[in-house]
Order: structure tokens, then sequence, then C-alpha cells
């Protein structure tokens, strides 16, 4: 039987001491508890922040740096610290550790993409234990994950986690903010994530070292659902406490229900990290095959695209109503399709000299996760 494959997200807070530097009584009990896992024969994928926090101190700053240089700079310092003392704690528990840095354009190129998937898979296939952040020193803002909450929900759902644990220092999520309202009602289960309960969070991160509150947390949930992961979000303590929420025990809110579905890589890249570079207008009839029969898109059900694309680029596909029902990897490029939109495959294919009838094949058509549903 596969081993299981499990994603665990630790936050700043749970790393850190009172003044913002690292704490190594906190990061050793993780430690433990990451090895108590790997021992009992899981796969373990850890996502780690804490790299600005743990190097803030070391470059003299009084509190966490607001300014981007700062926080590039702290990152460079903070993220050998962090590194470093999770592999000296791991090994004296015979655990090897491997350092990724992602940015969030490494998602956006396909074949990097792909080569993180290949990376990941041998790491673990070698026993050793993955440690990802993001690579805050050299990333800008509008090519970052916002925080790494996100990047665990989009790191479990690539590698085909069986689930994604995120800690954090809030026993699970509530709602509103049970710091300032003691009445507060937790969830101690919830079957999806609707937009209700984004407009209950909506007060600000409870760690003045943190950078992702609860709104951040159900996002993030909301995508490892959308790629098949059930997650749990949570507090914990001693060297079972990854296990005990394995077990259903866990101090805090587990996700998901038996309707999550999983996308396969190509998809999950269609889905969440390419670029998009046009749009693809298709009739009622094509509609209905791709929703509800889970056809592919045909030349014959394109009445109208918008943008400038070759083979191989993303578009989205939109109905009548100009509403986007989902995207897909074109097999067409924009100037073939101006020739054969509106025709039957067979004349399609002889008009381009191209073998493939589809315009879309439904292996590389995603649809919008509202179609999903329906």
């Amino acid at each position: 039987m596969a081993k299981k494959r499990i994603v665990v997200k630790i936050g700043s807070s749970l790393l850190t001491n009172k003044n913002g530097g690292l704490s190594d009584s906190k990061l050793n009990e993780h430690a433990e508890a990451l090895t108590y896992l790997k021992k009992q024969g899981y796969e373990v994928i850890l996502i780690s922040s804490g790299a600005v926090a743990a190097g803030f101190s070391e470059l003299g700053y009084p509190s966490r740096p607001v300014t981007l240089a700062g926080k590039q700079a702290t990152a460079a310092v903070g993220q050998g610290l962090l590194v470093r003392a999770y592999t000296e704690a791991l090994k004296a528990h015979g655990i090897i550790a491997a350092q990724l840095l992602l940015t969030r354009n490494v998602f956006g190129n396909q074949a990097q993409y792909g080569n993180v998937y290949s990376t990941l898979t041998e790491l673990l296939k070698r026993s050793v234990l993955p440690i990802i952040n993001e690579n805050d020193s050299v990333a800008v803002d509008e090519l970052t994950f916002g925080d790494n909450d996100m990047l665990s929900a989009l790191v479990s759902g690539l590698v085909h986690a069986d689930f994604l644990i995120m800690l954090t220092d809030i026993n699970g999520l509530y709602e509103s903010n049970p710091r300032t309202n003691r009445s507060a009602k937790r969830y101690d289960f919830l079957p999806a994530i609707t937009e209700e309960l984004f407009d209950h969070t909506k007060s600000g991160s409870g760690s003045k070292f943190g950078t992702g509150g609860m709104a951040s947390k159900l996002s993030a949930a909301q995508t490892a659902l959308s790629l098949g992961v059930h997650a749990f979000v949570g507090s914990g303590t001693g060297q079972e406490k990854l296990m005990d929420i394995l077990n259903g025990k866990g101090d805090g809110t587990y996700i998901g229900d038996s309707m999550t579905h999983i996308l396969n890589k190509p998809k999950q890249w269609i889905a969440f990290h390419s670029p998009i570079s046009g749009k693809i207008e298709i009739d009622a009839g094509a509609e209905q095959a791709i929703i509800s029969n889970g056809k592919s898109l045909l030349p014959a059900g394109i009445k109208a695209f918008e943008g400038s694309f070759d083979i191989g680029d993303v578009v989205e596909i939109i109905n009548a109503n100009k509403m986007v029902i989902g995207r897909g990897q074109v097999n067409y490029s924009s100037s073939d399709l101006h020739r054969i939109k509106g025709l039957a495959s067979g004349e399609a294919m002889v008009k381009t000299e191209r073998n493939r009838p589809e315009a879309i094949h439904r292996d590389r058509l995603v649809l919008s996760l509202k179609e999903e549903i329906l």
C-alpha cells in the first residue's frame, strides 16, 4: 500500500519567541512531531514560515521591517538560520532535510512546475523531508503567494497529498475573532468553504509576527479542497500532535467532505498557474457538451475569440453571456482558429493540415469550480 503523503504548514508565530527571534524550543518540538509522523510511515513535506521573523533581530531591527528591501534582506539572513535549525534538529532524529525556495512565477512556468514535482517526488522516494518556503529575498509583490498558507495549499495539490495540516496559534476557525469575542463559536468541521465564512473572519491576523490571518487560512483551504486535498486548521502540542490530528483528535477545524475532487498535475497548472492568452466564445451546444457530457471543445462550437495565442497556450472559455465557464490549452493558434471556427472537425483538420480534431481536448480543459459543482 502506498504511503500517505502529508503537507504540514507551520506559521511564524509558532516558531518565534516574544521578541521575534527563532525559538529553539518551539522548533525542536515541531521537529519531534514531524519525526514521529515519518516514523509512523507517512511521507511528510513541511511548509515553514519564519525566515523574516527569525532574521530581523539579527540585523538590528527592533521589529519586523515594513519596507520591501528590509523584508528581503531580513529573509536572506533568516532563511539560513531557519533551515540550519531545522536541519540540525531533524538530523538528531535521523531525518535528512532538504530546502526548496519557490516564487510564484515558478508555478506559472509549466516546465518549472513539472520540475518542482519531480524534485519533491525524488526527495520523498529517498525518505528526505523537504522544507519549503517562499523565496522572500528575491520575490516581488506581483509574484508572491501572499503568504505560506496559499503556498501550502498549492504544494499539497501538486504532490497529491492525502491531507494538509495548517498549524497556527489559534485552535481553529471561528465565526469571529476569539481573542476579542470570548463567546465566538468555533467550527469543528466545515464540509466546504463559503463566502459567508469569509464575511465572518474579516478581523486581522492574531499574531504580530505572522502574515496570514483566518481569511488566509480559508482561502488556502478552499484552494486545497478544489485540488482534492482535505485540510485542518488548528493547534497542538507534543510529539504526537500531528498524529492526533490525522486520527481526528486535533484541536481545530477539519475541512472537506467526500465530494472533494482531484485534479491531475496538468489540469492543476491550467486551473491555477497558467497565464491567460485569450478568450474563446462557444455556442450553447458546445457549452452543454462540455459541462454536462464531459466532452472536448470542437471547432464547430466556437463562435468567436479574443487575443493572439499559439498552440499550447491557455485561454478562457466563455459562453454567450460572456461568463467564464472554464479554461483550457488550445490545439490551434489564433490565426488557425480564425479560419476554422464553426467548421466540422474533419474540415478544420484539412484546412490546417493538423491531425487534432479538438480545439481543446477534455484532458486539457478545466471547468470553473462553479461549473464543476453543477
